[in-house]
């Protein structure tokens, strides 16, 4: 006969064949409860981003509402872009900066990085043009070139504190790789992009509300401005969206501009057609990354009215194109990108041209086969601003002309053909453009 089994013993049975039970169950139960949450995360579908809203204000000024944030990055390639953060609800926009820019408005690329004498004086020069902006390369390598997050703000600082005395915006063109981040000359990308999200931030955070606007990087349709690699719009709407995530990070009312594409036909592994670059960062889902589409307008031989079609097929007497035969060999062509632009609904996203002028420059060939006197030259900037203001309202916003120049420029730099002012210091040396500039109506 067995020994009787005590009743603590029977209560334990009792409850291993009650978890027994429950186990399976609670498993299931579980099982069910991740299924869900999963399908209702793979129902959660983020908004594609809304194109820039403009509304034109009185005077032609225009109030400007940024572009949401980023709700999805443009096709991965070899540096993934920063997670973005899903929304609960439909993104808002950030707080609208007011009205920053006129249709159009006025600015000029400036040479303010070395010396403050000179700065100071060209800056004076500016605000008695009575201009508003002022374009200056804030350069990757001149602040962080020793090695990462090691900065010198010096020269950044002395030129972002005159700019704000004088009362003039600043259009930041950030560029030129420091040599630590693996960029290859002339002027190509970093090996990691994040590299350049974090300058870009550290810039935008240290000059909220005194920098307006940043151009992120200069040409890349050229081999020349891309380390020397094949043109890839891909490759730089990835680097603009980490950019412009990093600025809106640390300025929301910061206008991010994206880079000015130099106006060509050629298309090989050195150049790529700006058009065809265009379309590539539209592909690229490029729009969803920043504020203003830039481009470059450089007049070539035409007076500013002369049409894209007209530039390409005027010819004289004698059966030679006049000027250039190309749709590009004109200031209008800013007409073809802006066709670009509405072909893929992003007409109410402005243009920001970040480059315009004409070049008086007789030495080098390159250029001298479309110089123009400097009469003309003054001419034809001041018609240029009265075309964009008659038939680009409001969509036109900045009209940056090329140069204030540097005063260490000799006649053998082509750049100084271009500029409104003679190379030199302490004197500066006026050309007419200027003075036309200077009493041109501005509205």
């Amino acid at each position: 006969m067995l020994p009787s089994v005590p009743s603590e013993v029977n209560e334990m049975r009792s409850l291993r064949d009650i978890w027994n039970w429950l186990l399976p169950v609670i498993t299931a139960l579980l099982g069910v409860l991740m299924v869900v949450a999963i399908s209702c995360q793979a129902r959660h579908i983020i908004p594609s981003p809304m194109p820039y809203a403009t509304a034109q204000a009185a005077g032609g000024t225009v109030d400007i509402t940024p572009t949401p944030r980023p709700t999805s990055p443009p096709t991965a390639t070899a540096t993934p872009l920063p997670p973005v953060a899903t929304p609960t609800s439909s993104p808002q926009p950030s707080p609208a900066p007011g009205p920053l820019m006129t249709s159009p408005d006025y600015g000029i690329q400036a040479f303010l990085w070395w010396r403050p004498e000179v700065a100071s004086r060209d800056l004076g020069l500016i605000k008695d043009m009575g201009f508003r902006w002022a374009k200056q390369v804030f350069a990757w390598a001149d602040i962080e070139g020793a090695q990462k997050g090691h900065f010198d703000w010096t020269q950044a600082d002395n030129v972002v504190r005159m700019a704000n005395e004088a009362g003039i915006k600043l259009l930041a063109r950030v560029d030129r790789a420091p040599a630590w981040t693996g960029a290859q000359p002339p002027n190509g990308p970093p090996t990691n992009y994040d590299d350049f999200g974090d300058f870009c931030y550290a810039l935008a955070s240290r000059y909220k509300g005194k920098i307006q606007a940043y151009q992120i990087w200069n040409e890349p349709n050229l081999a020349r401005e891309w380390g020397g690699r094949p043109p890839n719009p891909q490759e730089y709407t990835r680097l603009l969206a980490i950019a412009y995530q990093r600025i809106k990070e640390a300025d929301p009312d910061a206008l991010v501009i994206s880079a000015g594409l130099t106006p060509t036909g050629t298309s090989s592994n050195e150049a790529m057609p700006d058009t065809v670059y265009l379309e590539g960062m539209y592909q690229a889902g490029f729009q969803a990354y920043c504020d203003m589409v830039g481009v470059h307008a450089a007049g070539f031989k035409a007076a500013p009215e002369i049409s894209p079609e007209e530039a390409a097929t005027a010819k004289d007497a004698q059966g030679k194109s006049i000027y250039g035969g190309e749709r590009f060999f004109c200031f209008r062509h800013v007409e073809d990108m802006r066709q670009i632009m509405e072909k893929h609904g992003d007409s109410n996203r402005r243009v920001a041209i970040l480059e315009f002028g004409w070049t008086s420059d007789n030495i080098h060939p390159s250029y001298a086969w479309h110089a123009v006197t400097e009469e003309q030259k003054a001419d034809y900037m001041v018609r240029a601003y009265t075309y964009a203001k008659e038939h680009w309202r409001p969509w036109i916003a900045l009209m940056s002309l090329i140069y204030i120049a540097d005063s260490d420029w000799t006649d053998d730099r082509e750049e100084a053909w271009w500029a409104i002012t003679a190379p030199g210091y302490p004197t500066p040396n006026l050309r007419p453009a200027y003075y036309a500039l200077r009493d041109m109506p501005k509205d």
